[in-house]
């Protein structure tokens, strides 16, 4: 097989199916409602770092990665890459751009908001600039780091108990 470039889907990949991101873009309409869930779990993981640091990190990885690749997946289509930015993008995942952009769209955005890469599918970035105007506060001006790769697969949620509990993530 032929290596490709990291950013751009692999040779042969199927673009998504509109029923598969029926969800996706219920979750960037009602951002707003989200926006609060979201911030709910957000306080509830941090209330609840002592506890998980007692229980032990380690041992807590694999069924929070388990639940949040079950939740996120079926509402954002989370792509599981362990930076998790869905409040700073109104919801709208942005490993869901098939060129990994975290800093907002490509120069190809067509002029009806379909992605470059898959005319069919409206723009990630598109979906996310729509999404933010309905949460308060949402941050997606502020520029991503880039990604640390090595997290993939893993919790965001416990990650940030780690940091509520004042350890590295």
């Amino acid at each position: 097989m032929r290596a490709v470039s990291f950013a751009f889907e692999p040779r042969g990949k199927r673009p998504p199916r509109a029923t598969s991101l029926r969800l996706r873009f219920w979750s960037v309409r009602h951002a707003g409602f989200l926006q609060r869930v979201y911030d709910a779990i957000q306080r509830l993981v941090i209330a609840a770092s002592p506890l998980l640091r007692r229980v032990g990190y380690q041992r807590l990885e694999a069924p929070f990665a388990f639940a949040e690749r079950h939740i996120k997946g079926a509402l954002f289509d989370c792509r599981m890459c362990g930076d998790c930015v869905l409040s700073s993008t109104g919801m709208s995942c942005p490993m869901n751009c098939p060129k990994a952009l975290r800093n907002g769209p490509c120069g190809g955005v067509r002029a009806d908001g379909g992605c470059e890469v898959y005319p069919g599918m409206p723009c990630v970035w598109v979906k996310a600039y729509e999404g933010s105007r309905l949460m308060t506060g949402a941050a997606i001006e502020a520029v991503q780091p880039p990604l640390d790769h090595r997290l993939k697969g893993s919790s965001a949620w416990l990650r940030l108990a780690r940091r509520a509990a004042g350890e590295p993530a």
